[in-house]
């Protein structure tokens, strides 16, 4: 469903992009080319700031918002998903908010306040907040990195991991693709 916020901002979806009819985009979201938003994802650039300003939540390229993410922002603040990023089930993207291309932010994670640069891999139940995470770190499952985590006990991203990251974006565009198509048949 894609619903202005109270300002009057509108959703801007690509044509090539996919968003699944229970998803919910709403206010200053801008869906770019071949992007795949799952089941139950909830996308809201609807809180102003003093100002009454919202920045957008930007998806970017070929990106894919799996089922019952929620990406939202505080006080107006922009957030962008950068381009061959995967945002796995269930996570939580709260803005102000950066994750830069060929991110994989795996499931149940939350990501608040901070920057996650290209490359970086952040596996499932993680906390990241209040911090920047340069290129081509890899969080493991469960931990909890804030702006004081000594970031030089963080692991850099193994082959592995960048190749499944790679995998899941790639059958995520097929899958925007192919859902885009079966829309256009019905």
């Amino acid at each position: 469903m894609l619903r202005p916020n109270p300002r009057g901002d509108y959703p801007i979806v690509a044509e090539t992009a996919f968003v699944d009819p229970t998803a919910i985009l709403c206010g200053h979201v801008i869906v770019e080319d071949d992007v795949f938003i799952g089941p139950y994802a909830v996308i809201r650039a609807d809180e102003a700031d003093e100002n009454g300003t919202v920045e957008p939540i930007r998806i970017g390229k070929g990106s894919n918002i799996q089922d019952g993410v929620v990406i939202h922002s505080k006080d107006g603040a922009a957030v962008t998903i950068g381009s061959r990023t995967s945002i796995a089930h269930r996570s939580i993207i709260h803005g102000p908010c950066t994750v830069g291309d060929e991110v994989f932010i795996g499931f149940n994670s939350v990501i608040f306040n901070c920057t996650v640069e290209r490359g970086c891999v952040v596996r499932h139940n993680a906390v990241v907040e209040d911090c920047v995470l340069t290129e081509g770190f890899y969080i493991p499952s469960t931990t909890t990195i804030h702006s004081n985590t000594d970031l030089l006990t963080v692991p850099q991203v193994t082959q592995d991991a960048t190749a499944f990251s790679e995998s899941v974006a790639e059958m995520n565009v097929s899958l925007a693709r192919s859902y885009r198509r079966i829309a256009n048949q019905l």
